[in-house]
């Protein structure tokens, strides 16, 4: 340690009370974290990068400072998906820290990774109140049955209206309007889960048959169309 001529003439003066860091809540309990393996919880962040083409959602749970499961969800971007794939090799295994100033490869990422960590070490986690936190493997819960993301994409004109392509139940095969044309509900298949039965040896026509379903007054529609083609 070099201190200058300026500090070390200087007469020391004795400090007086001791003002430690402010406890955070972090798995039911109160923590003063001084040190990365002071931390843990499972919380969640969205990213963006700087054009603004896409965006990431990053779930990360910590135990002790290493982060033991990272989920790396993307939209907008098909570099991204790219990207995600490395940053799910990346993040295991390293501390916060490390992970903090670590290339995620895209920088909707790395800006997700950057509002975790300010998020968690301020004790702004999803666990915080949650006795011993949440184990490895919560991550895959967001996802739910099918293993898939829960994804929204809509899609509006002034001239012709409003399509709904994806919602969270799944993939909208048709939407249903009534008399004046507006929308009252709409079809679905549940991507995920026909998937599973398929893999299952189920035959592909009949999964598909088997996970379609309906929202809203769809039977009452007197005109349904297709979203992509009509």
């Amino acid at each position: 340690m070099q201190y200058s001529r300026e500090v070390e003439e200087m007469v020391c003066v004795a400090k007086g009370a001791k003002h430690g860091p402010a406890p955070i809540p972090e798995e039911g309990k109160w923590i003063k974290a001084k040190e990365i393996r002071d931390i843990s919880g499972l919380t969640h962040g969205v990213g963006w990068c700087a054009p603004q083409q896409g965006a990431c959602k990053l779930t990360l749970n910590v135990k002790e400072g290493v982060i033991e499961e990272a989920l790396i969800e993307t939209i907008g971007c098909s570099g991204m998906t790219h990207s995600a794939a490395m940053a799910g090799e990346i993040l295991p295994g390293k501390t916060i820290l490390e992970a903090l100033n670590s290339d995620l490869v895209c920088d909707a990422i790395n800006v997700a990774m950057r509002e975790l960590f300010l998020q968690i070490v301020y004790g702004r986690s999803q666990s915080a109140f949650s006795e011993d936190g949440l184990p490895v493997g919560a991550g895959l819960e967001d996802l739910g049955k099918g293993l898939r993301s829960q994804i929204g994409t809509m899609y509006g004109t002034k001239l012709k209206g409003a399509r709904y392509l994806e919602i969270a139940e799944g993939y909208v095969t048709k939407i249903g309007l009534d008399e004046a044309g507006e929308i009252i509900g709409y079809q679905f298949v549940s991507l995920g889960k026909m998937m599973d039965a398929i893999k299952k040896g189920a035959d592909p026509k009949e999964a598909y048959e088997k996970n379609v379903g309906v929202y809203g007054r769809f039977a009452e529609a007197v005109k349904t169309i297709d979203p992509r083609l009509e």
